[in-house]
């Protein structure tokens, strides 16, 4: 499994990167310091380079999480088949919270840092574990 971490803080990053090496979740880890590298490196060749799983912060400089998502819209339906997208996020704002959940391809709307728990929850969410 290929994993994304879209996230312009290089500690949380790595928090990330290191609890998901933990857990066993992916055998491929790519980090992405900005939005539009990643966007950049999936628009190359759609097919082999989308994910099985994002992990996405919101707030970021230049291109925020939630341009992010919308650049994807036209690929939304590769995307949901595909990808499961994860916001990671340092706000617990409901609103952002709602509009996660207008984009099919959000899987899941976590706050950091992200846990042990929430890998497992996401484990069984894609029926990785029993």
């Amino acid at each position: 499994m290929k994993t994304f971490i879209i996230d312009d803080d290089p500690i949380s990053s790595f928090l990330t990167e290191a609890v998901l090496q933990m857990e066993d979740f992916s055998e491929q880890i790519v980090t992405f310091s900005s939005a539009e590298e990643s966007l950049s490196f999936l628009n190359e060749n759609m097919e082999t380079n989308v994910p099985e799983v994002i992990f996405l912060d919101l707030n970021m400089p230049s291109m925020n999480g939630w341009q992010f998502l919308q650049a994807l819209s036209p690929h939304e339906n590769t995307f949901s088949k595909n990808c499961s997208i994860f916001i990671l996020t340092s706000s617990i704002d409901s609103s952002e919270q709602k509009l996660a959940k207008e984009h099919t391809v959000v899987k899941g709307f976590i706050s950091k840092p992200i846990t042990e728990e929430h890998i497992h929850f996401i484990k069984q969410g894609l029926g990785l574990v029993a």
